[in-house]
């Protein structure tokens, strides 16, 4: 990572996560970059190939549900022997349009920068949850 640390790097993914901004998010990728989702969820993808693939999956994903992430909680963060390998354990906890209530989803990243910039991640995150088809 060149210009900041994992951790600032973090930072500003959270922070693009929260706002709902699929720029600001897609800005953090590589433009040959990989972006997995593991769990599947009907109706989603199981991957992003490319940093527009992640711009135009976020912004129509954040389009058309009322989920709202109001906070991230940072459960453990650990580097891995290798450099570019971050792994975050998390709980993002937000609310629901029209349901009470809020919601709390425990999840893995796990995220390889180069450069400064996302080449690869993999979200591992119960996305039925989100949907009401699980509780937490």
């Amino acid at each position: 990572m060149t210009e900041s640390t994992p951790l600032d790097f973090l930072a500003r993914y959270q922070q693009a996560m929260l706002a709902l901004d699929a720029d600001a998010l897609a800005d953090l990728y590589a433009p040959d970059a990989v972006h997995e989702f593991p769990f599947r969820v009907p109706g989603f993808p199981e991957r992003y190939d490319g940093r527009e693939a992640v711009r135009a999956g976020y912004r129509a994903a954040w389009g058309a549900t009322p989920v709202r992430p109001k906070e991230i909680e940072e459960t453990a963060v650990h580097r891995s022997a290798d450099p570019e390998v971050l792994v975050v354990e998390q709980t993002v906890r937000g609310e629901v349009a029209g349901r009470d209530g809020g919601f709390a989803v425990a999840g893995l990243l796990v995220m390889r920068v180069r450069g400064g910039l996302i080449v690869h991640a993999r979200d591992y995150m119960d996305g039925l949850a989100l949907t009401g088809g699980r509780t937490s």
